[in-house]
């Protein structure tokens, strides 16, 4: 069993900023020569989010409508009192799309539908910089 693990750094603009990450991540289960396996997508942090959707500017402006709804940029958030800080709602959303994925590697390639592709979500107040790093198993 192979494993190979390699980082990627990303600069960010916060606020539901929504990133399409396919291409790098497809770039390094191409590098790990790993043909049958699985491969992990993790950001580091937690107001970031790891999930697929089509990366368009409909379904983008859905999922941030969604995502806007279920925890508010302006609502009352106990973090936010405890801390000083404005951004209760992105742990919330990170705690709700999660910060990491499984996909799996088929024939030495990421294994995804036609329009399903890996995104890098933002959800905290501010520009960052960002770190993913993808874990490649498999033989």
């Amino acid at each position: 069993m192979a494993i190979y693990q390699k980082s990627f750094r990303l600069s960010t603009r916060g606020h539901c900023d929504v990133r399409d990450i396919s291409e790098q991540v497809e770039r390094i289960v191409t590098e790990s020569g790993v043909k049958r396996g699985i491969v992990n997508v993790a950001g580091k942090g937690s107001t970031v989010g790891i999930t697929t959707i089509e990366f368009e500017s409909g379904a983008l402006s859905d999922l941030k409508r969604a995502l806007n709804v279920i925890a508010p940029e302006n609502d009352d958030y106990k973090h936010n009192a405890r801390w000083g800080d404005h951004n209760g709602f992105a742990h919330v959303r990170s705690a709700l799309v999660g910060t990491s994925e499984t996909y799996p590697v088929r024939d030495g390639a990421l294994y995804l539908g036609t329009w399903q592709q890996i995104v890098f979500c933002d959800f905290d107040e501010r520009s960052r910089d960002r770190e993913v790093t993808v874990t490649v198993y498999g033989e």
